[in-house]
């Protein structure tokens, strides 16, 4: 019987050196050490900084980027908090934040709520213990104390998409009014009479508040337009495909002979409308018209092509950054609100198909 293979176990990862190793290797004090880590070798004789350098290369120090920044007083580090990571325009934003924030020698600590307006105090107070300088804030919005709490440590915060209630602070989003009779425009131009607006729970978080009030306001300024016109909302929760598979069908019986065309609030609809059709077995310009929120790397690939109204997020990211920055550079200036326009971008989802012919 042949003895068995030794299994050898994944060796251990090296036990990361101290500046109290490298004191005791080349024989001197900590405080020796850190005046070399700190570049002020002029305070050493050479024979003492050459006895430090040869500790530092045998026991491979490197020195805590973290601890070093807070000895300075500076953690060069700023926290940026989103609603809903797996929503594109979240990750498309935190691009934009990343790259000016690295240009400008920071670094961006993520925390994700997951939807969860309850963790957004939590997610101030996480980031805080970090010593984050300042915070953007891409939340829900429903938690006023949260951003308070950010205020109150004498900490910058900008928001982005979504503003806070009485919180007076610098905000960059999109012309959220300006989007919406982008694509309600469209549609009319396109023959659509019979329109929904399809959002996420809209109570409480701005965006969605400015978007639905200003989709009923465009249908009211276009009665002279079309006096034909209709308009309605519906608010789509996850899990409730029930809902909006009636919310639509309710829609076609309604136009009665007319288009009917839905407007989706934001990328994660989009996809839940896409999969209403498939689940009712319609065609985009048949039985309904489309015009989506967020122009995905998807979009132009789904059917026949998803209509859109892009946002300009990889700005919208940049300028939180760059607004955030200034401010942790000494800015006093009152809070500034910097809104940046949509762009429609048509395809197929919105283009009326003649009916097939018996």
């Amino acid at each position: 019987m042949s003895a068995s293979p030794i299994k050898r176990l994944p060796a251990l990862p090296a036990k990361r050196a101290t500046i109290a190793e490298v004191a005791l290797e080349a024989g001197v004090s900590k405080a020796t050490v850190s005046r070399f880590l700190n570049h002020r070798e002029r305070l050493l004789t050479p024979e003492i900084a050459t006895r430090v350098e040869i500790a530092i290369a045998a026991l491979a120090y490197s020195p805590s980027p973290m601890a070093q920044a807070l000895k300075r007083g500076r953690s060069r580090l700023i926290g940026l908090v989103v609603a809903d990571v797996t929503n594109p325009f979240s990750v498309a934003v935190l691009r934009g934040a990343e790259k000016a924030c690295q240009q400008a020698g920071y670094l961006l600590m993520l925390f994700n709520l997951g939807n969860d307006s309850r963790r957004e105090s939590e997610a101030i107070k996480a980031l805080t213990a970090y010593q984050v300088e300042g915070f953007i804030l891409n939340t829900l919005g429903r938690d006023a104390g949260a951003a308070a709490d950010a205020a109150r440590h004498g900490k910058p915060v900008v928001l982005v998409d979504r503003r806070h209630h009485d919180m007076q602070a610098d905000f960059v989003s999109l012309d959220n009014a300006g989007a919406v009779r982008l694509g309600v425009a469209h549609l009319l131009k396109a023959g659509y009479r019979e329109l929904l607006f399809v959002s996420e729970p809209i109570s409480g978080v701005s965006s969605r508040m400015e978007r639905e009030a200003a989709f009923r306001s465009v249908i009211g300024d276009s009665a002279a337009e079309a006096p034909d016109l209709h308009g309605n909302t519906f608010e789509s929760t996850e899990g409730d495909s029930d809902g909006l598979d009636q919310a639509l069908r309710s829609l076609r019986q309604r136009a009665q002979g007319r288009l009917p065309g839905v407007i989706s609030s934001n990328a994660v609809v989009t996809l839940r409308v896409v999969a209403a059709m498939a689940r009712l077995g319609w065609r985009f310009g048949a039985e309904l018209g489309l015009v989506g929120f967020d122009d995905t790397e998807w979009s132009p690939y789904i059917g026949p092509g998803l209509t859109t109204i892009a946002q300009p997020t990889d700005e919208l990211g940049r300028l939180a950054a760059g607004c955030l920055i200034e401010r942790l550079k000494g800015l006093d200036l009152p809070p500034r609100q910097i809104l940046l326009s949509g762009r429609l971008l048509a395809r197929g989802s919105s283009v009326p198909v003649a009916p097939e012919a018996n």
